[in-house]
């Protein structure tokens, strides 16, 4: 049996991803008066795309994303400042991940509108934006 040949690391881009789904939380954003007034839950999942190998090799949280910090982070965009659009929330969402956490190299958001009032029979509404380092 022969074995295949090894690729060396550099011939090969890593694209390693944490995925944390479902954060839920409460907001007041959209364009109509009441959902600012009376606001509604969001969910925001976000696919944070890091090179894993450090952190792997050494066992140390320190070289990777805190899980609960970016949790915080998405939080607090959604508890924030209101505004009118999700997509406009998306991009703040994303903007802060990659601020917040230098070891994130690109970063999907997912912010989902399960009631959107929306004349209309639908599970929900959302926006999926991905966004990295340049």
């Amino acid at each position: 049996m022969t074995l295949a040949p090894r690729v060396p690391e550099c011939l090969y881009q890593v694209v390693d991803i944490i995925r944390i789904a479902g954060i839920k939380s409460f907001g007041h954003h959209g364009a109509l008066p009441e959902e600012k007034r009376l606001g509604q839950r969001f969910t925001v999942s976000v696919d944070l795309e890091v090179d894993t190998r450090p952190a792997a090799a050494t066992d140390d949280l320190n070289k990777t994303v805190d899980y609960a910090e970016v949790i915080r982070t998405v939080e607090g965009q959604l508890t924030g400042k209101p505004v009118y659009l999700i997509e406009t929330l998306a991009q703040q969402i994303a903007a802060r991940i990659l601020a917040t956490f230098p070891v994130t190299q690109a970063v999907t958001v997912e912010v989902t509108k399960p009631f959107a009032p929306v004349a209309a029979e639908f599970e929900s509404i959302s926006v999926k934006i991905r966004r990295e380092r340049v």
